[in-house]
């Protein structure tokens, strides 16, 4: 069993031993029920602590049984739950690190809990699509009021024990013990050792929220805050019912709400992210016991947009950085922009002053190459071309360390050609950061042929220490995210060949789910961008098709938002998208000068075409090996892309649809003799799948 019980003074001890989290798996749950039983027989024992061993109280759930018969073997958890609350003796539950989860339904079931300052506390369940299944929803909001409950269960967001603990008329913690917790504990169970009747928060009753519309205005908010999500909307059906029901009734609700979610597409969607973004930091062969090379002091080469945001990063992870420009006016600029963008941080109340002034302290400037020589490492965020990055690797080639990992910015480049500009290939690696690169989560490590193992397992940890999502890409044009983007923005220039307009596209699109359809995401990044890529394909893949609207409108001069007018047109200072007559005209002239007769077109049929050109190439990229996993692809899009995480992610949502229907749908795509045939040609992974009746994931 993942437990042990042992008796010190009159008090029997349980302790979860189930690492890293103690989390409850059966084993766990059927020794606490075991324990409790044990501590009820033996004379000796008076009460009973239940605590757990290392760094945590529970983290909830045991993550290595879900989906398996073991997750819901006897005892569930509503059976441990009712084991312990009805214990003759009294059960303290004893908690530090954290209490998540299922972690929190058992110590809410326990007659006390004590608690060291600094435990995490949260229900986080409403993250991976479900509402909290053992009492959770209904026995919070008895200890903490339905505010703060409904706060925390529809956030899944974890608080200080010593915030709640401060809690006005709180009843979660009986105690905060300063010292050592399990001694504290046990002297707070021989205190209340012979106390009767025993507490139980089944007894404490719930009273409604002072506003009478607090559930109407929840329901509201999470529609905006969480779009799309139904697990928050349950969630507050479930604390609104603590509020109407008795305890039993409201544990009933509960199941029937938490039974519910936990088969539907959206948690499998989320449980799916959740572990596809754990997956994504192992590369397979790479060892985890794999050396790691000490970063320590970090050079950001660049101080535009993307160098000083990814400057930030490493500010924030306390890292000292020496950011290089080649003209002080230029330098000056970007640590202005960094300035005023921990100043609005300041502002907002979402950074303490003297913290941004520790972090400032920790950046240092310089227009020679010779003051960044000893970095450990170096990102370079230089113009987009092979040959000024080329420049830039000569250059670092001779000044750098020996040791020192040279990282490229790239987004497009080949870094198996940047590394063979140096003398060091295997210390040169790709790292490209996403814009706003301070605020975006996702982060392509590009593996070139020649990096060294080392050098992976390295950045790898780097990544996670400024709080990136690291996604393993190898080496092609555009690496994962970008090279799938393509054959979407081609889907969508079509449709407008075909007589859809901007703002159908992206709203069929938004509305089905993604942050910002293929037209305002243009406009946003700026169009030249996506121009310049057009000219190189029509010299590298003149076979490749492309509708001209895109190069209409950048003859034009619509860049986007940076020149006022893109797809859309924008008020001065305002970044809300304005229908364009001029667009609109160019569109029909292009039409008329094609001899297309514009149709209707549907908002399926739009979704339809966007998402599977995404998940079509996603199965080329992952049939040659660029990206290792189908999940990895889908962490890319979720983090990076702006793709609902409710669906999972191309290749997962490919895989909901079933691979026979996207291929079946494919091939109705090919029949339109305004798409490019060639285009909708299932990769053979894809069709070898199908075929196969598997999926992606």
């Amino acid at each position: 069993m993942s437990t042990s019980y042992n008796v010190t003074d009159g008090v029997a001890v349980i302790t979860l031993e189930n690492p890293p989290v103690n989390g409850l798996g059966q084993s766990t749950r059927a020794g606490i029920v075991d324990g409790i039983a044990k501590a009820n027989a033996d004379a000796a024992v008076k009460a009973v602590v239940i605590t757990g061993s290392g760094k945590v109280f529970c983290g909830g759930a045991d993550i290595k049984e879900f989906g398996s018969p073991k997750a819901g073997a006897e005892p569930n958890l509503h059976v441990v739950i009712d084991t312990v609350e009805k214990s003759a003796k009294p059960v303290v539950a004893a908690i530090h690190g954290v209490a998540m989860g299922g972690g929190l339904e058992l110590a809410l079931g326990c007659h006390y809990r004590v608690v060291v300052p600094g435990a995490q506390i949260a229900l986080p369940e409403v993250n991976i699509g479900i509402v909290p299944g053992a009492g959770g929803t209904q026995r919070l909001p008895r200890v903490l009021g339905v505010e703060t409950a409904l706060q925390m269960i529809t956030t899944g967001a974890s608080v200080p024990s010593e915030k709640l603990a401060k809690a006005p008329g709180q009843k979660l913690f009986d105690r905060v013990i300063e010292g050592d917790l399990v001694p504290g504990a046990i002297a707070f169970a021989k205190e209340f050792a012979d106390a009767r009747p025993l507490p139980s928060v089944r007894d404490l009753t719930v009273a409604a929220p002072a506003d009478a519309e607090a559930f109407t205005k929840a329901r509201a908010e999470l529609a905006k805050s969480r779009r799309g999500l139904e697990a928050p909307q349950r969630c507050v059906d479930c604390v609104e019912a603590s509020v109407k029901l008795d305890l039993d009734a409201g544990i009933k609700f509960e199941r029937e709400v938490f039974e519910k979610l936990v088969t539907s597409d959206q948690a499998r969607a989320l449980r799916h992210a959740f572990f596809g973004e754990r997956a994504a930091s192992k590369i397979p062969d790479v060892p985890e016991s794999t050396p790691l090379r000490k970063i320590e002091r970090l050079a950001v080469i660049g101080a535009g947009t993307m160098g000083g945001g990814i400057t930030m990063n490493f500010l924030n992870a306390g890292v000292p950085v020496t950011l290089l420009e080649m003209k002080q006016e230029a330098l000056d600029r970007g640590v202005a922009t960094i300035r005023k963008n921990y100043e609005a941080q300041v502002s907002k109340g979402k950074l303490a002053q003297d913290k941004y002034e520790q972090r400032m302290s920790l950046l240092t400037t310089t227009l020679s190459y010779d003051d960044i020589a000893q970095a450990d490492m170096v990102i370079e965020a230089v113009f987009e071309d092979f040959g000024v990055k080329s420049q830039v690797f000569t250059k670092l080639d001779a000044v750098m360390k020996q040791g020192a990992i040279l990282a490229s910015n790239t987004s497009t480049l080949d870094v198996d050609k940047i590394a063979e500009v140096t003398k060091r290939p295997a210390d040169v690696v790709g790292l490209h950061f996403f814009s706003p690169a301070n605020v975006m989560r996702l982060l392509e490590v590009v593996r070139s042929k020649h990096t060294a193992k080392d050098v992976m397992a390295t950045v790898m940890a780097v990544a996670k220490k400024i709080k990136k999502v690291a996604v393993v890409s190898g080496v092609c044009d555009g690496f994962i995210g970008n090279r799938m983007i393509e054959q979407y923005s081609r889907q969508a220039g079509f449709l407008l060949d075909e007589g859809a307009t901007p703002q159908q596209v992206d709203k069929a699109v938004e509305k089905w789910g993604m942050a910002m359809g293929p037209f305002r995401m243009g406009d946003l990044a700026g169009n030249d961008i996506g121009w310049a890529i057009r000219k190189r394909r029509y010299t590298e893949k003149p076979d490749m098709r492309y509708s001209a609207t895109a190069d209409k409108l950048c003859e034009l001069g619509r860049f986007g938002q940076k020149t006022g007018a893109g797809w859309y047109d924008y008020e001065a200072g305002k970044r809300e998208p304005i229908p364009s007559p001029v667009v609109e005209e160019m569109l029909a002239k292009h039409r008329a000068d094609k001899g297309i007769t514009p149709r209707q077109i549907s908002d399926e049929e739009i979704v339809g075409r966007l998402i599977l050109a995404l998940a079509n190439e996603g199965a080329y990229i992952l049939e040659e090996g660029i990206a290792s996993r189908a999940s990895d692809i889908d962490m890319v899009y979720l983090t990076g892309y702006g793709f609902p995480v409710f669906r999972g992610g191309p290749m997962f949502y490919a895989d909901t649809l079933g691979l026979k229907t996207v291929v079946e749908t494919m091939k109705k795509f090919q029949q339109n003799p305004l798409d490019d045939a060639k285009g909708w040609e299932p990769a053979p992974l894809l069709s070898k799948l199908a075929a196969e009746g598997k999926s992606f994931n």
